[in-house]
Protein backbone atom coordinates (compact mmCIF):
# COMPACT_ATOMS: atom_id res chain seq x y z
CA UNK A 1 0.00 0.00 0.00
CA UNK A 2 1.25 3.37 -0.63
CA UNK A 3 1.35 5.72 2.39
CA UNK A 4 -0.46 9.21 1.67
CA UNK A 5 2.80 11.00 2.21
CA UNK A 6 3.85 9.52 -0.39
CA UNK A 7 1.12 10.22 -3.46
CA UNK A 8 2.47 13.00 -5.77
CA UNK A 9 1.19 16.31 -5.18
CA UNK A 10 1.30 19.64 -6.38
CA UNK A 11 -0.09 23.37 -4.90
CA UNK A 12 -2.62 24.70 -7.06
CA UNK A 13 -0.29 27.50 -7.47
CA UNK A 14 2.56 25.32 -9.24
CA UNK A 15 -0.29 25.26 -12.03
CA UNK A 16 -1.70 28.90 -11.46
CA UNK A 17 1.52 30.60 -11.84
CA UNK A 18 3.18 28.77 -14.68
CA UNK A 19 0.12 29.03 -16.65
CA UNK A 20 -0.06 33.00 -15.98
CA UNK A 21 2.99 33.03 -17.15
CA UNK A 22 2.10 31.65 -20.34
CA UNK A 23 -0.52 34.39 -20.47
CA UNK A 24 -3.72 32.02 -18.81
CA UNK A 25 -5.51 34.57 -16.76
CA UNK A 26 -8.92 33.77 -17.29
CA UNK A 27 -11.09 30.91 -15.69
CA UNK A 28 -14.32 29.60 -15.59
CA UNK A 29 -16.31 26.49 -14.67
CA UNK A 30 -18.52 24.17 -12.88
CA UNK A 31 -16.63 22.30 -9.77
CA UNK A 32 -16.24 18.99 -9.10
CA UNK A 33 -14.69 17.65 -5.84
CA UNK A 34 -11.38 16.70 -7.45
CA UNK A 35 -11.26 20.19 -8.70
CA UNK A 36 -11.88 21.38 -5.37
CA UNK A 37 -8.58 22.93 -4.25
CA UNK A 38 -7.53 24.13 -7.69
CA UNK A 39 -11.26 26.15 -7.79
CA UNK A 40 -10.68 27.33 -4.38
CA UNK A 41 -7.21 29.34 -5.20
CA UNK A 42 -8.69 30.02 -8.59
CA UNK A 43 -11.26 31.89 -6.90
CA UNK A 44 -8.49 33.56 -4.45
CA UNK A 45 -6.14 34.48 -7.04
CA UNK A 46 -5.08 37.76 -7.89
CA UNK A 47 -3.03 36.68 -10.79
CA UNK A 48 -5.94 35.45 -12.53
CA UNK A 49 -10.47 35.93 -13.03
CA UNK A 50 -13.16 33.05 -12.37
CA UNK A 51 -16.38 33.14 -13.70
CA UNK A 52 -18.27 30.61 -12.11
CA UNK A 53 -20.58 29.20 -14.58
CA UNK A 54 -24.36 27.18 -14.19
CA UNK A 55 -23.46 24.33 -16.53
CA UNK A 56 -20.49 23.27 -18.52
CA UNK A 57 -21.32 23.81 -21.94
CA UNK A 58 -21.76 27.69 -20.98
CA UNK A 59 -18.19 27.43 -19.26
CA UNK A 60 -17.11 26.76 -22.74
CA UNK A 61 -19.01 29.87 -24.13
CA UNK A 62 -18.34 32.31 -21.80
CA UNK A 63 -14.34 31.37 -22.25
CA UNK A 64 -14.78 31.68 -25.64
CA UNK A 65 -16.16 35.14 -25.41
CA UNK A 66 -13.20 35.91 -23.23
CA UNK A 67 -10.85 34.23 -26.16
CA UNK A 68 -12.27 37.04 -28.72
CA UNK A 69 -11.74 39.70 -26.01
CA UNK A 70 -7.98 38.79 -26.20
CA UNK A 71 -8.05 36.76 -22.78
CA UNK A 72 -6.01 33.25 -23.34
CA UNK A 73 -8.65 30.84 -21.09
CA UNK A 74 -9.12 27.72 -18.93
CA UNK A 75 -12.14 25.79 -18.54
CA UNK A 76 -12.55 23.83 -15.92
CA UNK A 77 -15.46 20.56 -14.96
CA UNK A 78 -16.01 17.49 -14.51
CA UNK A 79 -15.54 14.16 -16.90
CA UNK A 80 -19.23 13.52 -16.35
CA UNK A 81 -19.57 17.31 -17.82
CA UNK A 82 -18.63 16.93 -20.95
CA UNK A 83 -21.79 15.78 -22.24
CA UNK A 84 -22.56 19.40 -21.53
CA UNK A 85 -19.54 20.64 -23.49
CA UNK A 86 -19.91 18.59 -26.41
CA UNK A 87 -22.34 21.29 -28.56
CA UNK A 88 -20.16 24.38 -28.51
CA UNK A 89 -16.90 22.13 -27.94
CA UNK A 90 -17.93 20.95 -31.42
CA UNK A 91 -19.97 23.87 -33.52
CA UNK A 92 -18.86 26.65 -31.70
CA UNK A 93 -15.06 26.12 -30.73
CA UNK A 94 -14.23 23.64 -33.86
CA UNK A 95 -15.73 25.72 -36.40
CA UNK A 96 -14.76 29.22 -35.35
CA UNK A 97 -11.23 27.71 -33.76
CA UNK A 98 -10.89 29.11 -30.46
CA UNK A 99 -9.04 27.06 -28.45
CA UNK A 100 -8.89 26.91 -24.40
CA UNK A 101 -7.08 24.79 -22.22
CA UNK A 102 -10.27 22.04 -20.82
CA UNK A 103 -9.18 20.55 -17.61
CA UNK A 104 -11.81 17.85 -16.93
CA UNK A 105 -12.19 15.45 -13.93
CA UNK A 106 -11.07 11.64 -14.29
CA UNK A 107 -13.95 10.26 -11.99
CA UNK A 108 -14.72 6.95 -12.14
CA UNK A 109 -11.19 6.23 -12.73
CA UNK A 110 -10.40 2.07 -13.38
CA UNK A 111 -9.17 1.05 -9.83
CA UNK A 112 -10.25 4.14 -7.61
CA UNK A 113 -13.46 3.44 -6.45
CA UNK A 114 -16.25 5.80 -7.15
CA UNK A 115 -20.06 6.29 -7.57
CA UNK A 116 -21.68 4.31 -10.59
CA UNK A 117 -22.52 7.62 -12.45
CA UNK A 118 -19.48 7.87 -13.61
CA UNK A 119 -18.45 4.22 -14.30
CA UNK A 120 -19.41 4.72 -18.42
CA UNK A 121 -18.14 8.62 -18.51
CA UNK A 122 -14.41 7.02 -17.11
CA UNK A 123 -14.03 4.35 -19.76
CA UNK A 124 -14.52 7.13 -22.18
CA UNK A 125 -13.15 10.31 -20.83
CA UNK A 126 -9.96 10.73 -23.41
CA UNK A 127 -11.56 9.04 -26.26
CA UNK A 128 -14.72 11.31 -26.09
CA UNK A 129 -11.97 13.68 -25.90
CA UNK A 130 -9.88 12.51 -29.25
CA UNK A 131 -13.36 12.25 -30.62
CA UNK A 132 -13.91 15.88 -30.79
CA UNK A 133 -10.84 16.57 -32.09
CA UNK A 134 -9.39 17.73 -28.36
CA UNK A 135 -6.09 16.18 -27.72
CA UNK A 136 -5.21 15.48 -24.14
CA UNK A 137 -2.71 14.49 -21.38
CA UNK A 138 -2.69 13.96 -18.35
CA UNK A 139 -2.63 16.49 -15.24
CA UNK A 140 0.66 16.92 -14.09
CA UNK A 141 1.02 15.27 -10.76
CA UNK A 142 4.09 17.00 -9.50
CA UNK A 143 5.44 20.09 -10.33
CA UNK A 144 8.43 19.39 -12.33
CA UNK A 145 5.58 17.85 -14.99
CA UNK A 146 3.65 21.51 -15.09
CA UNK A 147 6.05 23.21 -17.87
CA UNK A 148 6.42 20.24 -20.51
CA UNK A 149 2.74 19.49 -20.24
CA UNK A 150 1.95 23.19 -20.45
CA UNK A 151 4.64 23.65 -23.34
CA UNK A 152 2.90 20.33 -25.50
CA UNK A 153 -0.75 21.89 -24.98
CA UNK A 154 0.47 25.58 -26.54
CA UNK A 155 2.57 23.77 -29.32
CA UNK A 156 -0.77 22.02 -29.95
CA UNK A 157 -3.34 24.65 -29.27
CA UNK A 158 -0.96 26.99 -32.32
CA UNK A 159 -0.92 24.23 -34.37
CA UNK A 160 -4.85 23.83 -34.40
CA UNK A 161 -6.41 26.79 -32.65
CA UNK A 162 -8.20 24.02 -30.78
CA UNK A 163 -9.04 23.29 -27.21
CA UNK A 164 -6.14 20.72 -25.29
CA UNK A 165 -7.39 18.85 -22.85
CA UNK A 166 -5.73 17.83 -19.46
CA UNK A 167 -7.58 15.10 -17.68
CA UNK A 168 -7.09 15.09 -13.34
CA UNK A 169 -7.14 12.09 -11.40
CA UNK A 170 -7.92 11.96 -8.19
CA UNK A 171 -5.74 13.81 -5.53
CA UNK A 172 -2.96 15.64 -7.13
CA UNK A 173 -3.31 18.63 -5.87
CA UNK A 174 -2.66 19.46 -2.60
CA UNK A 175 -6.00 21.01 -0.31
CA UNK A 176 -6.99 24.83 -0.49
CA UNK A 177 -9.26 26.34 1.72
CA UNK A 178 -12.60 28.72 0.18
CA UNK A 179 -11.76 32.25 1.20
CA UNK A 180 -13.94 34.81 1.21
CA UNK A 181 -16.49 35.02 -1.98
CA UNK A 182 -18.16 37.41 -3.57
CA UNK A 183 -21.62 37.79 -2.17
CA UNK A 184 -23.47 40.77 -4.12
CA UNK A 185 -26.95 41.69 -3.18
CA UNK A 186 -28.74 44.34 -5.78
CA UNK A 187 -32.26 45.68 -5.08
CA UNK A 188 -34.81 44.60 -7.83
CA UNK A 189 -34.30 46.76 -10.74
CA UNK A 190 -36.85 48.11 -12.71
CA UNK A 191 -39.55 46.52 -15.07
CA UNK A 192 -40.56 48.84 -18.27
CA UNK A 193 -43.56 48.02 -20.12
CA UNK A 194 -43.64 49.37 -23.32
CA UNK A 195 -46.42 47.09 -25.03
CA UNK A 196 -48.61 48.50 -27.13
CA UNK A 197 -52.36 47.73 -28.25
CA UNK A 198 -51.89 49.49 -31.19
CA UNK A 199 -49.29 48.86 -34.37
CA UNK A 200 -48.50 45.19 -35.12
CA UNK A 201 -45.51 43.14 -34.12
CA UNK A 202 -42.47 43.55 -36.24
CA UNK A 203 -40.63 41.57 -37.96
CA UNK A 204 -37.07 39.92 -37.41
CA UNK A 205 -35.83 41.77 -40.21
CA UNK A 206 -37.65 45.02 -38.80
CA UNK A 207 -36.45 44.69 -35.70
CA UNK A 208 -32.66 44.51 -36.81
CA UNK A 209 -33.13 46.95 -39.47
CA UNK A 210 -34.39 49.42 -36.59
CA UNK A 211 -30.96 48.03 -34.15
CA UNK A 212 -28.30 48.93 -37.06
CA UNK A 213 -30.01 52.83 -36.97
CA UNK A 214 -28.89 52.74 -33.49
CA UNK A 215 -25.84 50.92 -32.47
CA UNK A 216 -22.68 53.07 -32.93
CA UNK A 217 -19.79 51.51 -34.44
CA UNK A 218 -17.66 51.07 -31.38
CA UNK A 219 -20.45 48.36 -30.53
CA UNK A 220 -19.86 44.22 -30.35
CA UNK A 221 -23.11 42.70 -31.83
CA UNK A 222 -23.75 38.67 -30.74
CA UNK A 223 -26.25 37.11 -32.98
CA UNK A 224 -27.98 33.66 -32.34
CA UNK A 225 -27.49 31.01 -34.63
CA UNK A 226 -30.15 30.74 -37.23
CA UNK A 227 -32.16 32.69 -38.94
CA UNK A 228 -31.07 35.87 -36.69
CA UNK A 229 -27.25 36.05 -37.79
CA UNK A 230 -28.52 34.80 -41.39
CA UNK A 231 -30.64 38.08 -40.92
CA UNK A 232 -28.16 40.43 -39.69
CA UNK A 233 -25.60 39.17 -42.44
CA UNK A 234 -28.24 39.94 -45.23
CA UNK A 235 -29.22 43.54 -43.62
CA UNK A 236 -25.53 44.78 -43.18
CA UNK A 237 -22.06 43.04 -42.50
CA UNK A 238 -19.90 44.39 -40.54
CA UNK A 239 -16.10 43.77 -38.46
CA UNK A 240 -18.46 44.51 -35.15
CA UNK A 241 -20.83 41.71 -35.68
CA UNK A 242 -20.55 37.88 -34.92
CA UNK A 243 -22.91 35.36 -36.47
CA UNK A 244 -23.10 32.47 -34.16
CA UNK A 245 -23.82 29.50 -36.73
CA UNK A 246 -23.76 26.92 -34.23
CA UNK A 247 -24.05 26.43 -30.34
CA UNK A 248 -27.84 27.43 -29.90
CA UNK A 249 -28.02 28.62 -26.47
CA UNK A 250 -24.52 30.01 -25.70
CA UNK A 251 -24.90 33.38 -27.23
CA UNK A 252 -25.70 35.11 -24.08
CA UNK A 253 -22.52 33.17 -22.46
CA UNK A 254 -20.47 34.21 -25.08
CA UNK A 255 -21.68 37.88 -25.05
CA UNK A 256 -21.06 37.83 -20.93
CA UNK A 257 -17.42 36.24 -21.71
CA UNK A 258 -16.40 39.25 -24.17
CA UNK A 259 -18.27 42.32 -22.11
CA UNK A 260 -16.12 41.44 -19.06
CA UNK A 261 -13.10 42.14 -20.46
CA UNK A 262 -14.01 45.04 -22.95
CA UNK A 263 -15.47 48.32 -22.51
CA UNK A 264 -17.17 48.42 -25.60
CA UNK A 265 -20.94 47.62 -25.59
CA UNK A 266 -22.00 44.50 -25.79
CA UNK A 267 -25.30 43.59 -27.29
CA UNK A 268 -26.57 39.97 -27.65
CA UNK A 269 -29.36 39.10 -30.06
CA UNK A 270 -31.03 36.27 -28.93
CA UNK A 271 -34.04 33.76 -29.60
CA UNK A 272 -36.67 33.01 -27.38
CA UNK A 273 -35.92 29.10 -27.73
CA UNK A 274 -32.02 29.55 -27.34
CA UNK A 275 -32.68 31.61 -24.15
CA UNK A 276 -35.13 29.16 -22.88
CA UNK A 277 -32.24 26.17 -24.06
CA UNK A 278 -29.63 28.09 -21.13
CA UNK A 279 -31.68 29.96 -19.07
CA UNK A 280 -28.77 29.20 -16.58
CA UNK A 281 -27.13 32.33 -18.62
CA UNK A 282 -29.24 34.84 -17.36
CA UNK A 283 -28.68 33.95 -13.90
CA UNK A 284 -24.73 34.11 -14.34
CA UNK A 285 -24.89 37.07 -16.16
CA UNK A 286 -26.74 38.75 -13.33
CA UNK A 287 -24.56 37.73 -11.05
CA UNK A 288 -21.51 39.12 -12.71
CA UNK A 289 -23.57 42.53 -13.51
CA UNK A 290 -21.37 43.72 -16.71
CA UNK A 291 -22.73 47.20 -17.32
CA UNK A 292 -21.71 47.04 -20.72
CA UNK A 293 -23.92 43.77 -21.53
CA UNK A 294 -27.61 44.65 -23.37
CA UNK A 295 -29.51 41.64 -23.81
CA UNK A 296 -31.92 40.97 -26.54
CA UNK A 297 -34.27 38.25 -26.83
CA UNK A 298 -36.38 38.15 -30.04
CA UNK A 299 -39.75 35.97 -29.29
CA UNK A 300 -41.94 34.74 -32.06
CA UNK A 301 -42.16 32.21 -30.07
CA UNK A 302 -41.42 29.03 -32.46
CA UNK A 303 -38.22 27.49 -33.46
CA UNK A 304 -37.90 29.52 -36.83
CA UNK A 305 -35.49 28.13 -38.78
CA UNK A 306 -36.28 24.53 -38.14
CA UNK A 307 -40.14 24.87 -39.42
CA UNK A 308 -42.15 26.95 -37.02
CA UNK A 309 -42.21 24.35 -34.17
CA UNK A 310 -43.99 26.63 -31.06
CA UNK A 311 -41.42 26.88 -28.01
CA UNK A 312 -42.46 26.26 -24.78
CA UNK A 313 -42.81 30.07 -23.96
CA UNK A 314 -46.07 31.26 -24.21
CA UNK A 315 -46.27 32.80 -20.36
CA UNK A 316 -42.70 33.34 -20.02
CA UNK A 317 -41.79 37.03 -19.33
CA UNK A 318 -38.56 37.48 -20.03
CA UNK A 319 -38.39 40.66 -18.52
CA UNK A 320 -39.43 39.63 -15.23
CA UNK A 321 -36.88 36.59 -15.23
CA UNK A 322 -34.08 38.84 -15.64
CA UNK A 323 -34.96 41.35 -12.77
CA UNK A 324 -35.15 38.32 -10.44
CA UNK A 325 -31.35 37.20 -11.40
CA UNK A 326 -29.96 40.57 -11.17
CA UNK A 327 -30.73 42.77 -14.44
CA UNK A 328 -30.69 45.98 -13.66
CA UNK A 329 -33.40 46.63 -15.76
CA UNK A 330 -36.18 44.02 -17.55
CA UNK A 331 -37.79 46.15 -20.74
CA UNK A 332 -40.51 44.43 -23.03
CA UNK A 333 -41.90 45.74 -26.20
CA UNK A 334 -44.16 44.55 -29.23
CA UNK A 335 -43.59 47.26 -31.62
CA UNK A 336 -40.84 48.91 -33.76
CA UNK A 337 -40.71 51.77 -32.39
CA UNK A 338 -41.44 49.92 -28.89
CA UNK A 339 -37.92 48.75 -29.80
CA UNK A 340 -36.37 51.70 -30.60
CA UNK A 341 -37.40 53.34 -27.59
CA UNK A 342 -36.28 50.58 -25.57
CA UNK A 343 -32.09 50.16 -27.13
CA UNK A 344 -32.16 53.87 -27.31
CA UNK A 345 -32.85 54.66 -23.76
CA UNK A 346 -30.57 51.25 -22.73
CA UNK A 347 -27.70 52.94 -24.46
CA UNK A 348 -28.05 55.91 -22.06
CA UNK A 349 -28.01 53.40 -18.48
CA UNK A 350 -25.67 50.89 -16.96
CA UNK A 351 -26.62 47.03 -17.58
CA UNK A 352 -26.96 44.24 -17.67
CA UNK A 353 -30.13 45.24 -19.64
CA UNK A 354 -33.12 42.53 -21.20
CA UNK A 355 -35.25 43.88 -23.96
CA UNK A 356 -37.88 41.23 -24.84
CA UNK A 357 -39.14 41.90 -28.07
CA UNK A 358 -42.15 40.02 -29.49
CA UNK A 359 -42.18 39.64 -32.86
CA UNK A 360 -43.38 37.90 -35.67
CA UNK A 361 -42.78 34.34 -36.91
CA UNK A 362 -41.24 33.97 -40.35
CA UNK A 363 -37.92 35.55 -42.74
CA UNK A 364 -37.47 37.36 -44.99
CA UNK A 365 -37.22 35.69 -49.31
CA UNK A 366 -34.51 34.29 -50.60
CA UNK A 367 -32.61 34.38 -47.71
CA UNK A 368 -28.73 33.40 -47.49
CA UNK A 369 -26.22 32.84 -45.17
CA UNK A 370 -23.16 34.51 -43.63
CA UNK A 371 -20.70 34.27 -46.72
CA UNK A 372 -17.21 34.84 -44.56
CA UNK A 373 -15.92 31.22 -43.33
CA UNK A 374 -16.57 31.34 -39.21
CA UNK A 375 -12.90 31.03 -38.12
CA UNK A 376 -12.52 34.22 -40.06
CA UNK A 377 -15.75 35.92 -39.03
CA UNK A 378 -13.76 35.21 -35.04
CA UNK A 379 -10.60 36.71 -36.18
CA UNK A 380 -12.09 39.77 -37.37
CA UNK A 381 -14.59 40.30 -34.23
CA UNK A 382 -11.22 39.73 -32.00
CA UNK A 383 -9.48 42.49 -33.71
CA UNK A 384 -12.71 44.69 -34.10
CA UNK A 385 -12.55 44.10 -29.96
CA UNK A 386 -8.19 44.86 -29.87
CA UNK A 387 -9.46 48.66 -31.26
CA UNK A 388 -9.38 51.56 -28.70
Amino acid sequence: PVRCAEIPMISADDFIIRAHDKGYDFYTGVPCSFLTPFINRSIASEKIDYVGATSEGEAVAIAAGAWLAGRKTVVMCQNSGLGNCINPLTSLNYPFRIPTLLITTWRGQPGVKDEPQHELMSQITQSLLETVRIRSLTFPRVPTEVLPILDAAELEIEATGLPFGLVMEKGPVADEPLGMQKQISRPTGQYIDLNSLEGEQPTRYTVLETLLGIVTEETAVIATTGKCGRELFTAADREQHFYQVGSMGCASAMGLGVSLNTNKRVIVLDGDGAALMKMGSIATIGANAPTNFIHVILDNGVHDSTGGQVTANPNVDFGKISLACGYREGICCNTARGFSEALSKAYLKNGPILIHARIKSGSIDNLGRPSIKPRDVARRFQSFLAKD
